[in-house]
């Protein structure tokens, strides 16, 4: 199998944005600037027209122990990892997929706000697309950034084989960089004797911090080297898609900037280091070093650091002015207001010992089955001291909240657990206000990482109806309880 692409080409860098403030303090990363800069608007109309996408859900073969290690038999859309798809602002996808695996399947569609029955989980959005089947999504995302897609059902399996592809929005730049590169983060549990896949899940990892895997990867290999133009701006897109670790992102020997969160443009503000949760996105902005020289991106959240890509110069030096990466062009998502905003709370938690009784209510959602893949069979996790439905149950439970249309509504999201939750909402970019435990900037997100004992608090409008799923995004969690949904009408 083909590896990951791993780079296109832009047109040089011109001159930039000021964002005042940005100076290299150390190898380790940068100072936060004290003042951030708004962020402009967009200037260029949207691109029209189609982007037709053909994703065949099958089992193929890839090197993921070397050229001269075992093959493994993983699950993919198409005939490369990570299948990445780059589509205009302003195009409507139409995606086939055609399920060639011996169970059912669906794909999500993370981080876009999207109509909800293109959400793309099985029973709550959709019908399962089972084995031979096929399944078409059609929706013109609304935003520009960095994106995934991947199965809602027997996550843990399929998403540990592999099952999963890159979204990439373009349309956001006020400046063109001389490289855009997007690098997935994802370990395997394999057997590195036969290349086989062991469980993706044990009891102990289910009831702690996940099950970790024994080889971990960068675009389905090791480390990457990146040969990129020497001196200039490079776009560097990080994906984490694994199910479990969380890692903590910095880099040594060049300056970078963040410059986006979950494919949601920031003011730009200097890397130090940034913790990056499953089904987390972070985009940089650095500048690539002179010819000869290398920078090396790094994941501290290790007992040592471990190298995720080298950054080293190629060619001419292009000696642009000083470090000063242009900001993207502001979103168009809704920005919620605070002064009479509704109010919310979701306590993350371990289950009681008791079975988590379930309310059902009359409508054809809660009259929906389950099947053995959409349900796990023990119940570790709650959101409000309610379990998504174990095994034994067969019914979907009531929503965690009935949200009004169109309003705003403020959320307080705590973590009663001596573990980390990286909690998802489905279909909204919410804006994450403040945290009790950690200096974390204000920002739009669809993705939030809960350390122990901390409460975020969260705003967002409710501006699409439906029923939108809220889970945790470390998914032995999510597939044994820590699993809901918000229903907007």
């Amino acid at each position: 199998m083909s590896g990951f692409p791993e780079l296109s080409r832009r047109a040089a860098l011109g001159g930039g944005l000021a964002v005042a403030g940005v100076a290299l303090l150390s190898a380790r990363g940068l100072a936060r600037p004290a003042k951030p800069v708004p962020l402009p608007p967009r200037t260029a109309a949207p691109a029209t027209g189609e982007h037709r996408l053909s994703l065949v859900a099958a089992e193929r073969s890839a090197k993921l122990l070397g050229p001269d290690g075992p093959t493994t038999p993983v699950w993919t859309y198409a005939d490369d990892l990570f299948h990445l798809v780059r589509m205009r602002l302003g195009e409507t996808l139409h995606a086939e997929l055609d399920n060639r695996l011996s169970e059912h399947t669906a794909i999500h569609w993370h981080g876009l706000r999207i109509p909800n029955d293109q959400d793309g989980v099985p029973y709550v959005t959709q019908p399962p697309v089972k084995p031979g089947e096929r399944h078409a999504y059609d929706f013109t995302p609304p935003d520009a950034g960095t994106f995934w897609f991947h199965p809602h059902c027997d996550t843990v399996a399929q998403l540990g084989r592999g099952l999963a592809g890159v979204l990439i929005v373009e349309g956001d730049e006020t400046q063109p960089y001389d490289a855009d590169v997007a690098l997935v983060l994802k370990d395997w549990r394999i057997d590195e004797a036969t290349g086989q896949f062991i469980e993706f899940s044990t009891t102990r990892g289910a009831l702690r911090a996940g099950t970790f895997g024994t080889v971990r990867t960068v675009n389905g290999g090791p480390a990457p080297r990146l040969e990129l133009p020497a001196g200039g701006d490079a776009r560097i897109r990080l994906l984490n898609l694994d199910s479990t670790r969380v890692g903590d992102i910095g880099i040594e020997g060049a300056e970078a900037a963040v410059v986006a969160i979950d494919g949601n443009p920031v003011s730009p503000f200097p890397l130090k280091e940034w913790r990056l949760g499953p089904a987390m996105r972070l985009d940089l902005v650095v500048r690539v070093p002179a010819e000869g020289g290398e920078a090396r991106l790094f994941d501290y959240f290790a007992a040592k650091p471990v190298l995720l890509a080298t950054i080293a110069g190629e060619g001419e030096d292009r000696k642009p002015a000083a470090f000063d990466p242009a900001p993207l062009s502001r979103s168009d998502v809704p920005e919620p207001k605070l002064k009479g905003a509704g109010r919310l709370s979701f306590a993350f938690a371990t289950a009681s010992e008791k079975k988590a009784a379930l309310a059902v209510e009359a409508d054809p959602l809660s009259a929906a089955l389950l099947d053995s893949l959409c349900a796990a069979q023990k119940t570790n996790w709650t959101i409000n001291r309610e379990a998504w439905p174990a095994g034994g149950d067969s019914r979907l439970p009531k929503p965690l909240a009935l949200l009004k249309l169109g309003r705003s509504y403020v959320a307080e999201l705590s973590n009663e657990t001596p573990h980390v939750h990286p909690i998802h909402l489905h279909g909204f970019t919410f804006k994450v206000l403040r945290s009790t435990r950690r200096d974390l900037p204000v920002h739009f997100a669809d993705t939030v990482l809960l350390t122990p004992k901390e409460r975020i608090t969260i705003a967002f409008v409710a501006d699409r109806p439906g029923d939108w799923m809220i889970h945790c995004h470390l998914i032995e969690h999510q597939e044994t309880g820590m699993m809901g949904y918000l229903k907007v009408a």
